[in-house]
């Protein structure tokens, strides 16, 4: 994904809204002149104030002259929302587990604690396998050149139980709902074209090979006591310039969901959701060419 800087000011106005039952009319219109029990916290630019509660009501009128008028019609429901998070990436898993175990406790509590005054994280992405924030490349079945495991016989979580894994665990002793998605930034180099952990392209050949690789990646991570609610297949498909990277067009991306991880996914009795074009959002028809192939599509 597009990565940004960390040292933005935020400014949030999280409006956690409970009890509109009543308090909208069919239609769109307007709400009373009442205040609602809506829960507020504030960030302000100038960091005068940090993600605090305020005590004030919002009080909504029909007759606002001030400002936009919201509009909302219980009686409408439109694309359902599983969560709001960030990557969790290698590296920043490897800083955190660095940390004295007080202050990443206290950091975790912050992030993820669903009580007031806490940021209430509820969604995570991490890599599946290494990312290009990782400090090495590593894949889950890495192999001296020339050797192949299609069955993946040699396949380990190994490298991920050192930092990411340990800081998994406690992510979810404090929030056990947390919904995870994995994303891969490369297959194992041996399925690759080019044979290199940068660019190249996912030979058709192991395709049925890499679908067993997510399959053993979604038991093993479960095995730790960790759900993965959805996968990506690629991250940034189409940009093989990172390391690692692979590049995957949507042709091949809809050939290997409907030959290969699909059947896949079925065989093993997985729920784990499959989640299309994993990049910006500058290029719809990417997923819409896989959508329109009605086998691929399922």
């Amino acid at each position: 994904m597009r990565k940004y800087s960390t040292h933005f000011i935020i400014l949030i106005y999280l409006l956690l809204l409970s009890g509109f039952s009543g308090c909208a009319k069919k239609g769109g219109s307007s709400l009373s002149d009442t205040a609602l029990p809506v829960s507020f916290w504030l960030t302000k630019p100038d960091q005068s104030v940090l993600f605090q509660k305020q005590t004030i009501p919002l009080a909504f009128r029909a007759d606002s002259t001030t400002g936009p008028i919201i509009h909302i019609d219980a009686s409408q429901t439109f694309q359902t929302i599983d969560g709001f998070g960030y990557t969790l990436t290698g590296g920043s898993a490897t800083l955190l587990h660095l940390m004295a175990a007080p202050d990443r406790k206290a950091l975790l509590q912050e992030l993820f604690d669903t009580t007031d005054n806490h940021i209430s994280v509820s969604y995570l992405r991490i890599s599946i396998g290494a990312s290009d924030l990782s400090d090495h490349v590593f894949s889950y079945d890495d192999l001296p050149p020339g050797q192949t495991d299609p069955m993946m016989e040699k396949f380990s979580l190994a490298a991920d139980k050192v930092d990411l894994i340990p800081v998994l665990k406690e992510i979810l002793a404090i929030y056990p709902s947390m919904k995870i998605l994995g994303s891969p930034w490369s297959p194992p180099t041996w399925m690759k074209i080019n044979g290199q952990s940068k660019g190249g392209s996912l030979k058709p050949t192991f395709y049925d090979a890499y679908a067993r690789y997510f399959v053993k990646y979604i038991h093993g991570m479960q095995a730790e006591g960790i759900r993965i609610d959805a996968i990506t297949i690629q991250n940034e498909p189409l940009h093989p310039g990172n390391n690692p990277s692979l590049l995957m067009l949507p042709n091949e991306q809809a050939a290997f969901i409907k030959q290969s991880l699909g059947p896949a996914f079925r065989q093993a009795g997985l729920d784990t959701k499959i989640i299309l074009y994993d990049h910006n959002a500058d290029r719809p028809d990417y997923p819409i060419q896989i959508l329109n192939d009605p086998e691929a599509r399922q």
